[in-house]
């Protein structure tokens, strides 16, 4: 396989890692409610994208610490308003 194709199907890959993110943090972000985020599951996401951070980071390539420190951010954007809204649920008040 050639290296265009190969490159073709990384940034593809990074870009739907990237973008599989904004649905639910615009969704979020709108009702300002996380009830239906799993903590457990975004925390585990999250870690993961870290680990693949450190990975890229350690092996020089910069497409996996690229794509995997985007993804990074938004699953922590999401993680993050999930505490956040659930902390303000829990004290009852509105926003």
């Amino acid at each position: 396989m050639s290296e265009v194709v190969a490159n073709a199907f990384g940034v593809g890959a990074a870009l739907c890692s990237i973008t599989s993110f904004a649905p639910q943090m615009i969704k979020i972000w709108k009702e300002q409610d996380a009830t239906a985020v799993s903590l457990k599951t975004y925390s585990l996401t999250v870690t993961c994208f870290a680990l693949w951070v450190v990975y890229g980071v350690m092996t020089g390539a910069w497409p996996v610490t690229f794509a995997n420190t985007c993804a990074l951010l938004m699953a922590s954007g999401v993680l993050a308003m999930k505490w956040r809204f659930s902390r303000r649920a829990r004290s009852g008040s509105a926003a």
